[in-house]
């Protein structure tokens, strides 16, 4: 699955799935509020974490920061 968007703050998924869609898209589909814990969401470019992936086994794994 090449793409998950979580709630930073109660690990919520929020999307999985193997089409890649914009953040503020999901942050759209839920009025800019988590689900499970009610947080404010939002989109930090900075906080984004991608992680690459061989076979199903985690193989790499690179923060942007």
């Amino acid at each position: 699955m090449p793409q998950q968007i979580i709630c930073s703050d109660c690990g919520y998924v929020l999307y999985e799935g193997e089409i890649i869609k914009s953040p503020y898209e999901i942050i759209r589909k839920f009025n800019s509020r988590c689900p499970r814990c009610n947080r404010k969401l939002s989109f930090s470019p900075e906080n984004v974490e991608v992680v690459l992936w061989d076979g199903g086994s985690n193989a790499s794994k690179s923060n942007n920061k």
